[in-house]
């Protein structure tokens, strides 16, 4: 999240004021906490409206920028609009209170209209936005829908300083009360994001902002002095003086918020990037403002010489703007120290991230304030209302999203973005006056960090590794890195792994085997593509037409490095791709598909939990085609079981008869799937065989054990019966209770456990039934037979996990072989069909037959026993005879 900094007002001796039987010292302690409460309620808001936007726009960095620039847009015309009226209205009290009322009327309507707007949002942008449209859309819809709200917002701060006036001519000083605001505004941040949401949902957190905003505007009423001293009608500077406070308003409300935007991005790749991280962001940048606002009150309100000051001031902002940027080299290495000295928990990772924020932030943030309300203090003495003031420093901020974020993140990159922002402040000096020491030793700092410091790419490169891509985005720095035994990876913010080239029959298998359970699939839609493998995968299928759509563009165009592991000639269709947000999608397209797969979306990234939302499930449901089938794959290595239950439980609640498949047996990167068909919840037997008899690809089918009836179905772990068991006490993970965004993270920032203990109490608490998985048939015997097969098949895939569990991976077959032979060959016993146990044994026994060819006769004849049908082993002792008595010399 990106912060509304708090301000602190300009300071006005003058004129005296009426009297008031209050003692000023209540007032001032009332003010106080008001201000606290006003400072909470207006930040909530803005961590509730972003997750909001969130759920239309498609990603949290587009949601933080837009939610950004509408806070600040409408800020600047609320303090345009109504601040002259404020400075010379005689009651600023009955303006706090109305506006602070306007909030929460506001604020209240939104808790209904939200939703609505959102869809129309969605929908006025379409499925496949031009970059221009999307854009416009993000950032106008949200300014215009927030504004009442938000230019309220603006006209507040005007009243309050009107407000205080009386107090400070008195001699009390008002910066305790912007100091309370803040404090306010850094509570409201946290509990919002750590306590509220989590506990109460969207609504109901910004009903209790709603309620604070009344609270404040009853007791400004009561408390505050009704009536303020009376003043002249305003005169602004006009002229050269004019122009250059106006320029420096609007500038350094620009860059300051440029460098937060750019920094905000940059430490996502660091970070976890994960809905806390932004909250612990937003509230370490105003502690920053704060102290320095506090600070300026303290030091400087009565300097006199102000041309100098401000001299100082921005060249000092510069200097930390570089210093804050040159940490961020280091920030990695910062976190990974803090996480090791302070234990691997949630609390010390939470820690490690406020850490790497305050290096970056805590210079610049503590110079902005004291700049802003030094620049305050000079527009007063010009005769400039506070309000206009206010109004043109959020102009120049609800500009930076789109220019720094939008624009020229991308286009130069974060390190020369940032650059360009400290040398936008030294381009501001010879509009206060020029000294030439003073601006070439910072030019010179400048093009020394230049020069000696590499880009701001956090990217983890195995020794003998190199980058094969890398791409800075406006939502994220996506990369390909290779190690020296020619594996590539996918990273997403170098935290994301988004798979490799060495997955591709796990990949493919997520796409075979949904495609397999529909009896004659024509059009198939792919949400997320990762590496590109899964939905190219399906591309091989002639008869099927496949589109994809993927959010971020870089991983776009980084999917082909991937997918060439399907060795695919240029006859072969390629996938449709559109650049799009899979939700706004299924929400805004007409079209329909026989089968819907939807990618392993990582749940603890900032947004993501929304791809696993009650609604998200029922628009994909509106997508299927008569006798359609959706899965959602699942990482489970990367959910903890808390969290698993409230996804499985709203997945079940739109797909009352859904089952549950394992993608593989990998115990380090286990994958569950969730499936659903609406109009025929269980398979038809004859329906499965005569589609595994008719696929167009046998070989494909036979590489990734989906060749018969047995090793498609084996694959199921769960019913509709099991799942219900499973997830009926979990929290829907719903747009407005967002369960997942919040749980999630947890075990992303502690792991309580390992994947492989995860998957093996997830098999055995989930028990598959035959009879929930296919329909009555008069099948007679054969049928009979395979039930009986599928259930021990069913069992031998538990126990192959539990033998799996204590197995040290080893080059040494001998070795490997005194770990696995007595387990695998009881598995066997179990289920004979069961090739996970069967296929390594005979891997094993080829490894040996160079050197230890008694064994591996001995383990040959032991897979002949268990499983006659299979013809390898006999094939391979046939081989070994062959080779022995080739070997023996004629006599």
């Amino acid at each position: 999240m990106l912060a509304v900094p708090e301000r602190v007002a300009s300071v006005d001796r003058t004129d005296a004021v009426i009297s008031t039987d209050q003692a000023p010292a209540s007032i001032t302690t009332a003010a106080a906490v008001l201000m606290s409460l006003s400072g909470f309620a207006g930040l909530g808001y803005q961590i509730v409206w972003t997750q909001q936007f969130g759920i239309w726009l498609g990603h949290e960095i587009v949601s933080v920028l837009a939610v950004v620039a509408a806070f600040f847009g409408g800020l600047a015309i609320g303090a345009f609009l109504l601040g002259d009226l404020i400075r010379a209205s005689t009651r600023p009290a009955f303006w706090y209170a109305g506006c602070e009322a306007a909030i929460a009327g506001w604020g209240l309507a939104l808790t209904w209209l939200m939703q609505p707007a959102n869809a129309w949002l969605a929908s006025a942008t379409g499925p496949q936005p031009s970059a221009l449209w999307h854009w416009l859309v993000a950032f106008f819809g949200p300014l215009v829908l927030l504004l009442p709200a938000t230019s309220a917002m603006g006209a507040t701060l005007p009243a309050i300083e009107r407000v205080t006036d009386r107090l400070r001519a008195q001699g009390y000083a008002i910066g305790a009360l912007y100091a309370a605001n803040t404090t306010g505004a850094v509570a409201g941040v946290l509990s919002s994001a750590f306590v509220l949401i989590p506990l109460l949902g969207l609504a109901d957190t910004a009903l209790v902002c709603v309620a604070l905003n009344m609270l404040c505007a009853i007791a400004a009423l009561l408390v505050f002095p009704q009536v303020a001293r009376l003043v002249e009608p305003i005169t602004r500077a006009t002229g050269a003086d004019g122009k250059r406070l106006s320029i420096l308003l609007f500038a350094t409300g620009g860059l300051g918020i440029g460098y937060e935007v750019v920094v905000v991005r940059v430490l996502s790749q660091v970070a976890e990037d994960t809905v806390y991280t932004f909250a612990i962001l937003l509230a370490v940048y105003l502690l920053g403002t704060a102290a320095g606002a506090s600070l300026y009150q303290r030091l400087f309100a009565a300097s006199t010489d102000q041309r100098r000051l401000l001299h100082r001031l921005v060249c000092a902002l510069a200097a930390a703007c570089l210093i804050g940027t040159s940490t961020l080299w280091r920030s990695a290495t910062i976190k990974l120290a803090l996480v090791s000295a302070l234990g691997s928990t949630f609390n010390a990772a939470l820690a490690a991230e406020a850490a790497i924020a305050a290096t970056a932030f805590a210079l610049p943030t503590v110079v902005m304030g004291m700049l802003f309300s030094h620049l305050c203090v000079e527009a007063k003495a010009h005769g400039w209302s506070f309000g206009s003031a206010i109004g043109i420093n959020t102009l120049g901020a609800a500009v930076a999203p789109l220019l720094f974020g939008v624009v020229l993140f991308p286009l130069l990159g974060p390190k020369w973005t940032l650059i360009a922002i400290v040398a936008g402040y030294l381009m501001l000096l010879p509009a206060i006056e020029w000294r030439r020491p003073r601006v070439w030793g910072l030019a010179l700092m400048v093009a020394g960090v230049s020069a000696i410091s590499g880009s701001l790419a956090f990217v983890e490169v195995p020794e003998d590794g190199h980058i094969v891509s890398y791409a800075d985005g406006v939502m994220a720095s996506v990369s390909v890195v290779e190690d020296g035994a020619g594996i590539a990876r996918l990273r997403i913010n170098n935290r994301q792994q988004e798979g490799s080239n060495a997955s591709f029959d796990a990949d493919a298998r997520q796409a075979y085997a949904p495609l397999l359970l529909h009896p004659s699939p024509h059009r198939a839609l792919f949400l997320g593509l990762g590496t590109g493998v899964t939905a190219a995968a399906a591309a091989e299928d002639r008869t099927l037409e496949v589109d994809a759509v993927e959010l971020l563009p870089d991983v776009i165009a980084a999917a082909p490095y991937f997918a060439s592991a399907l060795n695919a000639g240029s006859e072969i269709p390629r996938p449709h791709v559109m650049a799009a947000d899979a939700r706004r999608y299924v929400r805004s397209t007409s079209e329909h598909y026989d089968v819907i797969v939807a990618d392993l979306f990582h749940p603890a990234r900032s947004g993501t939990g929304a791809l696993y939302t009650v609604e998200h499930f029922a628009a994909i449901r509106a997508r299927l085609a008569s006798g359609g089938l959706f899965c959602q794959w699942l990482p489970v290595h990367q959910l903890d079981v808390a969290t698993l239950r409230s996804i499985v439980h709203s997945f079940v609640s739109v797909y009352p008869g859904a089952l549950a498949v394992l993608a593989t047996n990998s115990l380090d990167t286990p994958v569950l799937g969730l499936i659903a068909r609406p109009d025929a919840p269980r398979f038809d037997l004859r329906e499965i065989r005569e589609r595994l008899g008719t696929f167009s690809l046998p070989a494909r089918q036979t590489q990734l054990h989906l060749a018969d009836d047995l090793s498609l179905l084996g694959t199921f772990v769960a019913g509709p019966s099991a799942l219900v068991r499973f997830a009926d006490a979990a929290p829907l993970n719903t747009d407005d209770r967002p369960v997942v965004a919040h749980r999630a993270p947890h075990i992303t920032y502690a792991p309580d456990s390992l994947p492989r203990e995860r998957l093996l109490a997830l098999l055995r608490e989930l028990q598959p039934q035959v009879d929930e998985l296919l329909i009555e048939s008069t099948g007679g015997a054969q049928e009979e037979r395979l039930r009986r097969r599928l259930v021990a098949y069913w069992l031998a895939r538990t126990r192959f996990i539990e033998a799996g569990m204590s197995v040290e991976p080893t080059s040494d077959a001998r070795a490997m072989l005194a770990q696995v032979r007595t387990p695998l060959l009881d598995i066997l016993r179990i289920s004979p069909d069961f090739a996970p146990a069967y296929d390594p044994l005979l891997s094993i026994a080829q490894a040996l037959a160079q050197d230890d060819e008694n064994e591996a006769r001995s383990l040959l004849v032991d897979l002949q026993k268990r499983n006659p049908a299979r013809p390898e082993a006999e094939l391979l002792l046939r081989q070994m005879q062959r080779s022995s008595n080739a070997a023996v010399p004629a006599q």
